[in-house]
């Protein structure tokens, strides 16, 4: 397989679990598909030669963000099968028709835009990760660490609430 084939492979995926996100009607399966959501874009930026960028979101989105939902949901209170029913068929008859509007655009999409060349700047070859976090990324590293310790400690406020409850 080449490298077009793997990508439009992955860009279906990433469609499918994103529609799977806003039509699921259980939250649980939503937070699923929604990591599995950041883990193919995660994987397209390495793809793309965006390690740092694709870091990023597996940490932040993939992990952190799921947690934090996977979280909630534990808090809130589940819905009755007859909840669960009407609201599967509310959400079904309200998207039914999102699938094919959205492969009607990736179509004409397709034919009519013409692929745009850039041209990237050139860029210094690095290859020591450490020099590269520590003297060109600090502020991106910093701030993934400040999210991260947000993120920890929410979950703990969330958890002792739900103790003290």
């Amino acid at each position: 397989m080449n490298f077009i084939s793997i990508l439009l492979i992955l860009l279906v995926l990433l469609m499918l679990f994103t529609l799977m996100v806003v039509i699921s009607s259980r939250l649980l399966f939503a937070a699923i598909s929604l990591a599995a959501t950041s883990i193919l874009v995660t994987i397209l930026m390495f793809m793309l030669d965006s390690p740092l960028a694709a870091v990023f979101e597996l940490s932040i989105c993939a992990g952190l963000i799921t947690v934090v939902i996977m979280t909630t949901i534990n808090f809130v209170k589940p819905l009755t099968q007859k909840d669960l029913l009407k609201t599967r068929k509310r959400r079904f008859k309200k998207y039914v028709g999102l699938p094919i509007v959205l492969a009607i655009i990736g179509l004409l999409a397709s034919i009519t835009i013409k692929p745009i060349a850039l041209k990237l700047p050139k860029i210094i070859q690095e290859t020591n990760v450490l020099n590269v976090l520590w003297d060109f990324r600090q502020t991106d590293l910093l701030g993934q660490s400040i999210l991260l310790l947000i993120g920890v400690f929410g979950i703990l406020v969330l958890f002792r609430e739900g103790q003290n409850k």
